[in-house]
């Protein structure tokens, strides 16, 4: 099977894979190239595959969409990070999603600072 990962901004990963085990809501599964073709929502967690030298490697994933057709599985996603084994994905997991949470928190404030002025003014015109 080909495996593509997909952020916003980039594609993180498309990589040959000779199984693919991640999560939705009804719990963990795992495809096989034979496997029926299958859409799902997943959860935040580990997606794992084995390549074709059949080595482990995990991603972790924000909340996303899998979509297996035939031979492609294709996972978009809002955020995502590759790790060689779980003891530094979790380092880098903790890194990358912790930057990102600042900068959102930075641009709710912003929003909602935006959001105040206009509802003032809004009320000054009314009076």
């Amino acid at each position: 099977m080909k495996l593509k990962v997909i952020l916003p901004e980039e594609v993180l990963l498309e990589e040959a894979a000779r199984k693919v085990k991640a999560e939705d809501e009804r719990g963990s599964f795992t495809l096989l190239p034979r496997h029926v073709d299958l859409a799902t929502s997943l959860v935040p967690g580990i997606l794992s595959f084995e390549d074709d030298s059949g080595r482990e490697v995990f991603v972790a994933l924000d909340a996303g969409v899998l979509v297996k057709a035939g031979g492609d599985v294709l996972v978009c996603t809002r955020r995502a990070v590759l790790g060689p084994d779980l003891g530094q994905l979790r380092e880098h997991v903790r890194e990358q999603f912790m930057v990102l949470d600042e900068r959102e928190r930075a641009a709710r404030s912003v929003m909602a600072r935006l959001e105040a002025g206009l509802i003032r003014q809004h009320i000054r015109l009314e009076e």
